[in-house]
Order: C-alpha cells, then structure tokens, then sequence
C-alpha cells in the first residue's frame, strides 16, 4: 500500500492498495463522521463491484442507498445530475451525509459536482475503476458536467475527502479503456517526470505494463499532488495539465463524443509536439519519442477533422479568455511552457 497525501482546501489522502475496494469502507469510516452514503456508479462497474463496495461500507455502520447510470459520457450531463440531486433528495440526504463515486472519470466528475452543490456541498469519496480516474481525474477536485456544445462547462471546484485506487480493479478494465488511462499516463511523463517516460518506454518494449500500474499511478498521483498544491483553483500554473486537452476536447466534441476521451488526449498531445518541433521549441528527437510512446501503446495519432473544424471547436474551450487562449506546449521531455495566444493564432498550432 502506498498513500500520497493531498493538501488543499480539504486536504486528504490518496490510498493506492490492490484490493483496496475491498477495504473502501475502513478507509471512508477512519475519515467521515455521517451515517448515510450513497454509492454512484455506472451499469458496467456497479455489476462488478457494486455488491462489495456496500458490503464494505455497511460492515463499517453506514447506511447505504446506491443510484446507477449508463455508461459513458452521455451521462456527464445536466439531465443525469438533475436525476441524481432528485434521488439524492427522495433518500434524504443532509449535509452530514455524503457520496461514493464508483467508477471512471465520467463517475467522478459527475458524482463530484452533485456534492459540490447538494445543499451548498457534501462531503465524497473517489473509488476509481480506470487507470485515466486514478492517475487524474478522481485527484485535484475538478467536478463538472458537459453542455451540449462543449466538455465540461459547468462545475465546481470540491475536493473530496478520500480516494481509494485499486490497481487490482484495472483486470476487469477493457483494453481500450486501460490504453485511454495510458494516455494521460503519457502526458504526466511528457510534463514532468523523466524517470516515467523512461519507465513506459521499457514498459512498451517489455509489454510489462501491469507490473508498474502501482508505480505509475503513485508518480501521477505524486505530479498532481504537487502542481494541486501550488494552483489548487487552475489560475497559473494547474493549466500545464491540460497538456493535450485543447486540440483533444476539439476531437471529442466534433466527434460527438464518440473519440474516448484518452484517444483524443493522445491526438492533441501529438499535435502540439509537432507544432513545438516544427518551431524549433522541442528537440526532433524528443517529438518521436513523444510520437512512438504513443504508437507503441496502440493510441491514436492523427485525426480526420480538419485544422479549420478543429479550430472553430477549440475556440469553445475553458482556457480561452475573451480574445486570447492558453496553449501548453512541451519544449522537453519533461518540460513544458505556457504560451498565452490571440484565437486568432490558434489554428496556426493545430497540426494534423
């Protein structure tokens, strides 16, 4: 077990165990005084854990009540949250009560902005079922829901009072998904952490990734930690994590969602490296090793929406400000920058 604690608004640890689901009920019972909970999750995940989960947490003396959603991130909607506040409502639910997101990053985000905004904010607890939830999204307090014509408009910043990753829970993950939580798993390494781009490389040649998921998820988790810390409300410098999410949620909105959200990440991650070495910011060498990690993980590289469609759909994006955006572009394996850019620019950093 390793345990990496998060300071913050509310502050909290972050528990990665094999097995740790098992255990949930210990860990949010050390940590919350209320009574009742009620278990989020969605119709693929709550089959497979959900029994546990309650079991856990009852044999710990809370009260629990569960709600289930369909899977995937047509659930990450203002309808779906509305659905949840209503039940969350018909069981009764107080400020002493909180949420358990069961779950992938569609779970979390969901489950978080409900608890952000129940009766001005509850208290919630991350069970992270992907490896992209448990190395960022389920850490750092970003809740949210999408609006039609862009991802994650509406939210709330609500840190939540403990995450449990269990690594053991990734076995039952589809292969697609675990390459999507690679993804995210890439950018961290690119943004800062030389030793886990070295790390991936070996577990691509090796084909030894399940043997590092522990290691990898406590270096994420630990890069969070510290970049939470120094910006916990994404005002300076939390934005280098959205390393490849520009270009990326303009793949995921012209696509209707259907590009899973770790393919597009990879998509953008790869395009703003070319664009960096095409301007002589990132070193050729570097850009193919940035390109062959991703190839080496069987993720998208390439897109076919044009830098026009791409563009008109960037424009949508949180980190653009009245008329200028900010673009993070890697200038090293480890390193990125901040450039902040008219709009207008943008398109000329789009590169397919």
């Amino acid at each position: 077990m390793k345990t990496v604690r998060v300071e913050a608004s509310r502050s909290y640890d972050v528990i990665i165990e094999n097995g740790g689901i098992n255990s949930c009920g210990d860990y949010i019972g050390g940590v919350f005084k209320g009574k009742r909970l009620m278990v989020v999750s969605d119709d693929i995940v709550f089959p497979i854990y959900g029994e546990r989960v309650i079991k856990s947490l009852e044999a710990s003396g809370f009260t629990v009540e569960s709600f289930v959603i369909p899977n995937g991130e047509g659930s990450k909607s203002l309808s779906r949250y509305e659905s949840l506040l209503d039940s969350m409502l018909m069981f009764r639910m107080t400020r002493s009560d909180g949420l358990v997101a069961l779950g992938g990053g569609v779970v979390g985000d969901l489950t978080g902005f409900a608890a952000a905004t129940y009766q001005r904010g509850i208290e919630f607890f991350q069970l992270p079922t992907t490896l992209l939830a448990m190395v960022d999204s389920s850490v750092g307090g970003k809740t949210a829901v999408n609006l039609t014509h862009g991802k994650n408009q509406v939210g709330a910043f609500w840190q939540p009072s403990c995450v449990v990753c269990d690594p053991s829970a990734l076995d039952t993950l589809p292969q697609e998904q675990l390459l999507c939580g690679c993804a995210e798993v890439i950018k961290y390494a690119v943004l800062g952490d030389v030793r886990l781009f070295c790390l991936l490389e070996d577990c691509m040649r090796d084909s030894s990734l399940s043997k590092s998921l522990e290691d990898i998820i406590t270096t994420c988790v630990n890069i969070k930690r510290d970049i939470v810390h120094r910006d916990e409300f994404d005002r300076g410098g939390r934005m280098v994590l959205n390393l490849g999410h520009t270009i990326g949620h303009a793949v995921e909105a012209l696509s209707g969602f259907r590009q899973l959200h770790g393919q597009a990440v990879a998509i953008g991650l790869v395009m703003i490296s070319r664009a960096a070495m095409k301007r002589g910011l990132l070193p050729e060498s570097d850009f193919d090793r940035i390109l062959g990690l991703v190839k080496g993980f069987g993720l998208p590289y390439s897109t076919e929406y044009s830098k026009e469609e791409l563009f008109l759909a960037s424009l949508s994006d949180k980190k653009a400000a009245g008329d200028s955006i900010t673009v993070v572009v890697p200038v090293a394996i480890g390193r990125t920058r901040l450039l902040r850019l008219p709009c207008s620019e943008l398109i000329d950093w789009i590169e397919p």
